[in-house]
This record gives structure tokens, sequence and C-alpha cells, in this order.
């Protein structure tokens, strides 16, 4: 089969001979659903209105927040000992995922008790291994672990032509017919032994279509077609001549610009922070079979090859000094960057590293056993306060970013929410309490339940005590004074284990 894209065609070719060199090609489709469903792409096309992408806040956030009046809390409750919880963990990457090789990459050790003073090499790749991966049609790095795949001729020669609605079909119908059960049974293959959630397969996804096409809106057609092969619920549109993609979410994607078909809202997560995609073509039947939502929850972490760093946070409280080095993935943290605004929920339940939990609790530990309960959460308060500097996401980031407890870590700078996150996690790690994010229309703290006076906040018939990790100075049961008698917009459960 020769299908040409319409950069290489010359003077002389017509699309008469474009349409009569695919017509032999696609006689025969892999999947039964396929024939049926081009033919629909080809009838049911129709213009489609973008919704603007949903804010995550209704007011700007604070430009600053000026710190509270330091006050001496008095201790309040036991004599704390932190426990620290025995992790066995998880393996990473070893070997290419789509190699049939069983000798594994050298990884450095998984037992970490200390912080690392360096970082640590990355692994070199076994020879068998490197020679298997060239061996292989396909080859991309994602995040710090080769990975090769075969793709098939007739897939890598699909191409989107005409630049309309035709030209869409016809890529459908090209890689239909192709030998395309193999890579598909791959991608399934690495996201499993990767440990990916949607999020990672949608990564990897468009990764791995933008390498098997150069041109852009071949590598959309692509990754529509794999993730419909995939089993998700993904539409393909077409605006001011280009592909679109979109994908069904349940939970709302903010930031980015959406599109309703009977009653489902479709993302173009490509779009996250860009702006509307403006008016649309498209379908209102999904590819069948094809219901997944992209679930963008991130319960466990992808098993990632390790590129460990190291860092010191330090903060000054009652006029002495306190450091908290830990160690961190980095691959991890290049992952995290890529994530658009999911619900807070996705963010206030994410774990941290095992890395980064054997260093940064044992670090904390040390200040905080033999501390009466008040005094060692206050001290776990001041931590997150002061070990960071304030600012908005727009001047760090250039956009609405909320980041997930460890990249908070990472990074010197953070707002509200982030800070919220990470004291959230290290409260419910640390002290096994009960905790909820506390929404306002322009700000974001966090509420404990605890025995201890101060501002309160009402959850389900229980009465939470503030803390935010933004108001620095503050102890717990201090509000800032703009919210003291505001009602807060929502709240986050923070699971515990």
């Amino acid at each position: 089969m020769l299908i040409v894209s319409f950069s290489a065609l010359s003077a002389k070719d017509s699309f008469e001979d474009f349409k009569k060199s695919q017509a032999d090609s696609f006689k025969s489709y892999k999947d039964e659903r396929d024939n049926a469903f081009n033919k629909y792409l080809e009838e049911q096309w129709k213009g489609y209105e973008a919704y603007k992408g949903t804010p995550l806040y209704k007011e700007p956030k604070p430009k600053e927040i000026p710190p509270a009046k330091p006050m001496e809390a008095k201790p309040v409750g036991p004599k704390i000992t932190i426990q620290i919880k025995k992790i066995i963990e998880p393996e990473a990457v070893k070997e290419p995922i789509t190699q049939p090789v069983k000798e594994a990459v050298k990884t450095p050790s998984k037992e970490i008790s200390k912080v690392l003073p360096i970082v640590i090499a990355e692994p070199k790749i076994d020879k068998k291994i490197a020679e298997a991966i060239k061996q292989k049609d396909i080859t991309i790095e994602f995040y710090g672990s080769t990975l090769g795949f075969n793709v098939s001729k007739e897939l890598k020669k699909a191409s989107f032509y005409p630049q309309n609605q035709q030209g869409i079909s016809n890529f459908f119908s090209a890689a239909a017919s192709s030998e395309h059960q193999d890579l598909v049974s791959d991608v399934i293959r690495t996201s499993k032994e990767m440990n990916l959630n949607d999020w990672g397969i949608y990564l990897l996804v468009v990764k791995l279509s933008n390498a098997i096409h150069k041109d852009q809106d071949d590598a959309k057609l692509l990754s529509w077609f794999l993730f419909n092969k995939l089993g998700f619920a993904v539409k393909v549109g077409f605006a001011e001549k280009h592909v679109v993609v979109m994908h069904y979410s349940k939970k709302i994607i903010y930031s980015t610009p959406s599109y309703n078909f009977g009653g489902k809202k479709y993302y173009v997560v490509d779009n996250y922070a860009k702006g509307s995609v403006g008016k649309l073509y498209s379908y209102e039947q999904d590819y069948p079979g094809s219901t997944k939502p992209l679930n963008l929850s991130l319960d466990s972490l992808p098993k990632f090859e390790q590129k460990l760093e190291s860092k010191t946070l330090s903060f000054s409280q009652a006029g002495k000094e306190y450091k908290v080095p830990y160690n961190y993935n980095k691959n991890l943290i290049d992952f995290m960057a890529t994530y658009p605004q999911a619900d807070y929920d996705t963010f206030f339940n994410a774990p941290v590293d095992t890395a980064t939990y054997k260093a940064l609790v044992p670090a904390l530990k040390k200040y905080i056993d033999g501390k009466q309960a008040s005094d060692a959460m206050n001290f776990v308060l001041s931590f997150v306060q002061k070990s960071f500097v304030y600012e908005q996401d727009d001047q760090q980031f250039g956009r609405e970013k909320v980041m997930f407890a460890q990249e908070t870590l990472f990074f010197s700078k953070s707002d509200c929410e982030d800070r919220a996150i990470l004291y959230s996690y290290l409260m419910k790690e640390l002290f096994n309490v009960s905790i909820v994010g506390v929404k306002y229309d322009d700000h974001m703290a966090t509420a404990i339940y605890v025995p201890l006076d101060g501002d309160k906040v009402n959850v389900e018939a229980k009465q939470f005590v503030v803390a935010d990790p933004t108001y620095i100075n503050a102890n717990i049961g201090m509000s800032m004074p703009k919210y003291k008698a505001v009602k807060p917009q929502s709240f986050i459960f923070v699971k515990k284990d």
C-alpha cells in the first residue's frame, strides 16, 4: 500500500490517483467495528460550539499575604512519637517493556535510609537490551526509560489527506486496515508494567504518535485511533484546518476548552491553558465499545526509572533554624509537571515517592518526637509556612497550576493550595488525623479534626479547626482576618490509608 502525504504530492498527482492508491488497501479491516464506524464518520459530521474552560477560582488569589503576629500557643495533648511506615518499594522499570529480553537494567539500590548527598548517576543499559531496542521500528525516551515499538509500514503511511472530513475518514481506514494490533498490545503491556494511570497512558500514546508521524495532524489522528482501540471515549474534530482530539471526562478539567456531546463533556486536553479552539466539526457517536472516561486520579505512582536527587529545606522558628533534607525522583517531578488542572481530590490524595518519604519523615521526626501533640502539629505547620516563598501560579508558571505535595517540596515557590496539599499529606502521614482542604473564592486553607481551640468550620456535622499553611506565623486555630466570617465554597476530603 502506498499512501503519500499532501506535502509529498507532485503537481501531476491528482486526488483521483490518491483515492485509487488507497482503494485496494481498504478491502479488509482488522476489526469488525471499523467498517461501520468509518461509514458513520463520513455521514454524521456537523458543527459544535466550544465551552469556555471552567476556572479554578472565582476571584484572583492575593498577590501577597501579610504574616500574622507571632503568638506562643499553649501545648495541648499527649507527647508524640512518630511511627515510620515500613514500605516495600515497587520495582522500577528494569527493561524495555516491549522487548522479549530477560536481562535487567541495573538500578540504584531501593533501600534509602538516609539522604543522599549527591545525584545518583543514570543506570547503563545492558548491551543486549540496547541492541534489541535498536531493532525496533520506533524508540522513545519516556521518563528515564528507552522504549521500543514495532509499527507496521501501513500505519506509518496513514495520512490526513485531503485536509477535511474525508481526510479523517481516509486516515482511519488506513490505520484500521493496517497490522495495528501488536502496537496496541505493546502499549497496554507497557502501561501495566510501568503502572501508568490514564494520564501516563495519554502521555505515552501522544509521544509515540509524534515519533511515528512528524506531521502534527497525522500524529493527532494516530493518537485518536489508538485511544479508541484502548477503550477510551475520545473524539476527533476539525477546526481552522487542523485536527482536534477531545477526551471525555466525568470530572471537570479546569481551564480547558470542552464540547458537549449528548450531555457529556469532551475536553481538548492539548489546549489546556491555551484558550478556546472555537467552533469545530465532529460527530456524536463514540467508537463502538470505547466508553472509558479519562480519569486523572493518581492513587499510586508510576514505576519510572530512578533519577534520584537531593535537596534541603530550611526555616526558622523562635530564633532557631531547622533543616529538613530529602530525596526525590526527578523523572517523577517531570511527569507531574505535565498535569492539567484536575479536581482537587486528585492532588490532595496523591502519594509521594518512597525515596522522599524515607528521607522526609525521619528528618521531621527528630524535631517532633517528644513534643506535645499541638506543638508537634504546629511545628509541621510552621515548616510548610516558612520553607517556601509565596508566589502566584501566573507569576511562577505563566498559568494556573495546582501542585502535588511531591512538587511543592521540589519548587522553592508555591501558593495557597500547594501548601494546603502538602500540609494535608504530612498531617495524614505523621499524625493519622482527619483533615480537609478548605476552599474559598480566592484562597485555600486546611482544617483538622482535633480537640483544639480557635477558628472552626463545620464539615458534615463535625467541627474542624482551621490551620492555614499560607498564613505565616499563624498557629492552628488562626484564620486570616479576611476569612474569619466567610463561609467556605467547598471542602476537599483527604482519604486515610
